[in-house]
């Protein structure tokens, strides 16, 4: 079980892996060439086999690496999503199983995304963000029909081809949002009145391009920091699961906390002491007397 560890977290065996995920990536587009496959199929052929090896071999020591407790190793959705794919493609080549086969090939190539922890956190935040990413498609569905309908009633009459119905004026408006073509399509509108087409274009394409835009950019980026922080969570977690010890940043994080707590009784002692404690002397018979701190 060490040994097995030992070799997975390697930077050798995780260089080996993203090498192997590469070239399956580069077979998998070679094999759509008909007549490169015809010639060169024992080749591709014995690529594929060792491919096959490398990432079987890939999934038995993840196993190993668990111990006794191998069903661990399915507990991550990228191992889940590796093995998955590593079953497609043991399937025979002919029959009605080829297609699955070719599409499994393909598929290798997303093991990058389960290679690399960067990777995981980019395609991890977006995931996290559909749902809020879906208020904000929301929000822009509303201004482009609330644009359409005054854009209908406003350029309709000197513009039908662009406004002079409510799906040709929500194309129109795609048009803007994209930057592409607006010059025609407010060339065409500036006929009705040129400070009313200024102010509707402007304002349209100020709200959609830049402020939309930064709403997306704004909720990808706090599912950034979610995800992070989820992954360090997760990375605490089963460090602690398989050594029974906190990592070394949690330690030394702890005792800043104790030593942070320590000197701010430290600072509340001497408070306390200046404003409420009284002086001993000594007087010259032995006795002490009690003088009262200047305040």
């Amino acid at each position: 079980m060490k040994l097995a560890a030992r070799i997975v977290e390697t930077k050798i065996f995780n260089r080996l892996i993203i090498a192997t995920i590469v070239v399956a990536g580069v077979l998998a587009g070679l094999e759509t060439n008909a007549a490169f496959v015809e010639r060169h199929h024992g080749l591709l052929h014995l690529l594929d086999s060792l491919i096959l090896g490398v990432f079987g071999l890939e999934a038995v020591l993840k196993i190993a690496a668990h111990g006794r407790r191998p069903w661990r190793y399915f507990l991550d959705a990228w191992n889940v999503f590796d093995f998955t794919v590593l079953l497609l493609c043991l399937l025979p080549a002919a029959g009605p199983f080829a297609a699955v086969l070719r599409l499994a090939r393909a598929l290798r190539l997303l093991r990058l995304v389960s290679a690399l922890p960067k990777l995981q956190l980019l395609v991890g935040a977006l995931l996290k963000s559909f749902s809020a990413m879906g208020y904000v498609g929301v929000l822009l569905g509303l201004m482009f029909y609330i644009y359409a309908v005054a854009g209908v009633h406003l350029f309709g009459g000197a513009a039908p081809e662009q406004f002079g119905s409510l799906s040709a004026a929500l194309f129109s408006l795609f048009q803007l949002i994209t930057l592409e073509g607006w010059v025609d399509v407010f060339g065409a509108v500036h006929g009705a009145g040129p400070v009313r087409a200024i102010v509707y274009f402007t304002s349209f394409i100020v709200l959609g391009t830049m402020i939309m835009l930064n709403l997306f950019i704004g909720v990808i980026m706090n599912s950034m920091g979610e995800m992070h922080a989820e992954i360090d969570e997760r990375d605490r977690a089963r460090h602690v699961r398989e050594t029974g010890h906190p990592t070394l940043e949690d330690q030394f994080n702890e005792l800043e906390q104790q030593l942070k707590k320590l000197q701010e009784g430290l600072a509340a002692t001497r408070v306390h002491i200046k404003h409420t404690a009284p002086a001993l002397v000594e007087n010259g018979d032995g006795r002490t007397a009690e003088l009262p701190i200047r305040r």
